[in-house]
């Protein structure tokens, strides 16, 4: 019999308190159904990257036409310590096999599409992907992809798990 197919997931949807205050985001629902048909591969990016919970809240905003991770009180510029984390990570993501990626939903690391951006001036300006999500979805185009909220209904679940198990990714 195979293996059941690798996903990742954002570890505060399984009920890891690694968000920046300490808390989770625990989706039951989405856990009960996927613990029985996948392998969930746990990650959070934040956390891995070595800046602690709980943390400074983030944001990205955009500077002279470049992306940047700011931490909101302090103005520390994270950037680099991020992108150079998500690298390493989805190379061994790749390496491991999974064939696709569950993101809670407006995180400044592993928002898919709906991560505000700030401008200058402090206001949103625009939605686009956490730094994170970004990187995994240039490196490895295969991949199914979806946000927790978009997995909300059960026919958009049923759809994301058909196209995990029909994509076969190997990295």
């Amino acid at each position: 019999m195979p293996e059941p197919p690798k996903i990742g997931i954002s570890r505060c949807l399984l009920g890891d308190q690694v968000r920046y205050n300490g808390l989770d985001k625990f989706d039951g629902r989405l856990c009960a159904q996927l613990r029985t048909r996948v392998v969930l591969v746990p990650v959070c990016p934040e956390v891995e990257c070595g800046l602690g919970v709980p943390r400074p809240p983030m944001r990205l905003e955009t500077a002279a036409g470049k992306l940047r991770l700011m931490t909101v009180n302090d103005r520390r510029d994270l950037t680099s310590v991020m992108t150079g984390f998500c690298r390493r990570r989805v190379a061994e993501l790749a390496a491991e096999g999974i064939r696709g990626f569950i993101f809670k939903s407006r995180s400044p690391s592993c928002g898919l599409e709906s991560v505000p951006y700030y401008d200058a001036s402090g206001a949103a300006s625009a939605t686009g992907s956490g730094i994170f999500a970004a990187e995994l979805r240039t490196a490895c185009p295969g991949l199914v992809l979806a946000e927790s909220q978009q997995l909300e209904e059960p026919a958009a679940l049923a759809e994301f798990l058909r196209r995990v198990f029909a994509a076969g990714f190997t990295g």
